[in-house]
């Protein structure tokens, strides 16, 4: 049984209650073992495929709703009904991210006039429509990279689009695993939304869960296990405890750390899926023809020949052997074919399923099928349990936060933030027109009143969006209040961000301040700002 902590926000009667989440496409459960881990409790999780089901209720037996379902089919109200709910905190999720994998890039698949139009592409409405019927404080995608740029940043903005229609705060970041304790080169496009209606801002520096392990290497997350020979090992067999004793002394007190708090080696009974798939002959003694740390590619640029049969004309790199100095590559789904990109550092063979999810952080009690194909899969496909504790830690963070906003007095009459929307224009339109070198000449107090201006008139948008590009358009976005003043401040606006393309050099120069350390982080997410606005538009709509 994994290990629980135990993070929880107040209710009215100051009650400690768990906050709860459900996880959408959920695979065989990475999401859900991070998000609990920082505390929440699931209330259901749900993926269309089977062996991914099995293998997460098989695990997380304790979690009593792990459905097999078409999310396509399987409706919010069905859900509602069978969890006995409609209050969900946090909805987290990953639609499957082949529709938008760079690897698709070499038969024009996701971009231009060859744009294939992959139907997984559009499963983010699936995870938004069950958004839409709970309202959750918070919802998180996750997805590769591509995602931004695949057919011209066209999805990437619908999913950020469609969230602000369902009165959402958006916004997209990137995280990189390796900062947050996962050994590999791993990094992800999260989109967040917070509700409208909640005060604050979500922040975006993630930081790594207390259990992590910083920047690990690939070395300190599988050097204990037992060496095999292709095509060689079990399913199950017994640890051995002196090359795991042998490791720690070698390593010291950090790996023994990740092997225990991350791993979580000591509650799992035998070894499991530590069984290394077959390779030709060939192909090994090509793998000996790689030192640690090089690709076939930089081998045959020093000189190295290979007996498998290289096109000439167009060189394809087929072969990397791993380092232990170095945080492993990307583990990804294409595991399951053949697994050549991911060669053991110092044995003639390719990763085992157990040496993959290790590097993927699932702890060594989390069982995966016997069968590779369906593990190697699962894996790939996963959302790394570190990651995902990073992000259940700071969604419970902000959490907490709005909660205390809520039961606070909030300054509204602060020096700087404007006391209604008539002396936020005055404050603001005085910047409107001025180019990147004179909003820099500005006073710090004569910015930093116009920026507050904009944090009032516009609490539903994110200052991490204001930079985003993309589509623009005339229609007028929904931003209640905005519609009396300056109508420039109305139209155009960048579709991705929802921030109207007038404001966006004075954006630029919040965040060149930041950086350079003229603006604090207060200053550029300055909710008492936001929090005035959303307080006197309430206010106006009482008095109507």
């Amino acid at each position: 049984m994994p290990r629980e902590d135990n993070m929880c926000h107040s209710d009215g009667a100051d009650q400690r209650t768990p906050l709860n989440f459900i996880d959408l496409f959920c695979g065989c459960g990475g999401f859900t073992v991070g998000m609990e881990r920082a505390g929440f409790k699931c209330l259901a999780a749900i993926d269309f495929n089977a062996e991914a089901v099995t293998t997460m209720q098989t695990n997380l037996s304790h979690i009593k709703h792990v459905l097999h379902r078409d999310l396509t089919v399987y409706t919010a109200d069905e859900l509602s009904g069978l969890i006995g709910t409609k209050h969900v905190d946090v909805i987290v999720g990953g639609p499957p991210c082949q529709g938008f994998s760079t690897a698709r890039k070499v038969d024009g698949a996701n971009h231009g006039e060859r744009l294939k139009d992959d139907p997984r592409r559009h499963l983010y409405r699936e995870l938004l429509k069950y958004v839409g019927f709970f309202r959750p404080k918070v919802f998180v995608m996750e997805n590769v990279l591509g995602i931004k740029t695949a057919a011209g940043g066209k999805y990437f903005t619908r999913v950020q689009e469609e969230a602000r229609s369902l009165g959402y705060r958006v916004h997209g970041q990137v995280e990189d695993a390796w900062e947050l304790g996962v050994p590999q080169k791993r990094r992800r496009q999260l989109i967040i939304g917070t509700r409208e209606d909640l005060p604050g801002y979500f922040l975006p520096n993630l930081k790594p869960a207390p259990r992590a392990l910083p920047r690990p290497l690939l070395g300190a997350a599988i050097g204990d296990l037992p060496p095999l020979g292709a095509g060689k090992g079990s399913n199950e067999s017994v640890y051995d405890v002196n090359r795991l004793i042998k490791h720690m002394l070698n390593t010291g007190e950090p790996v023994r750390n990740y092997l225990f708090d991350v791993l979580e080696i000591d509650l799992a009974k035998m070894l499991t899926n530590h069984a290394s798939r077959p390779h030709s002959d060939r192909d090994l003694r090509d793998f000996a023809r790689l030192r640690e740390g090089e690709s076939s590619a930089t081998a045959m640029r020093n000189g190295i020949e290979f007996e498998f049969p290289y096109s000439k004309d167009s060189f394809k790199d087929r072969y990397t052997r791993q380092s232990r100095f170095a945080p492993c590559s990307t583990i990804v789904a294409h595991l399951s074919k053949d697994g050549l990109m991911f060669i053991h550092p110092t044995q003639r063979r390719s990763l085992t399923p157990r040496e993959a999810a290790r590097v993927q952080s699932f702890p060594d009690w989390f069982r995966f099928p016997e069968a590779r194909t369906h593990s190697f899969r699962m894996i790939g496909n996963a959302v790394p349990p570190l990651v995902a504790e990073a992000v259940g830690r700071a969604v419970a963070s902000y959490i907490d936060k709005e909660y205390q906003m809520n039961n606070e007095t909030i300054h509204e009459d602060s020096e700087g933030i404007p006391k209604d929307e008539n002396e936020a224009l005055q404050w603001l339109v005085p910047l409107l027109d001025l180019d990147s070198r004179a909003l820099k000449r500005i006073s710090k107090d004569d910015f930093f009143r116009g920026w507050t201006s904009i944090l009032f008139l516009y609490s539903g948008l994110h200052p991490d969006g204001a930079l985003e590009r993309g589509d623009i358009s005339d229609e007028i976005e929904d931003i209640p209040g905005i519609s009396c003043l300056e109508p420039r401040l109305l139209k155009p606006f960048f579709k991705t961000s929802g921030w109207p393309v007038i404001l966006v050099p004075i954006a630029e120069e919040a965040w060149r301040r930041f950086k350079s350390g003229n603006f604090k982080e207060e200053d550029l997410y300055c909710a008492d700002a936001q929090i005035a606005g959303m307080h006197f538009r309430i206010g106006c709509s009482e008095r109507k």
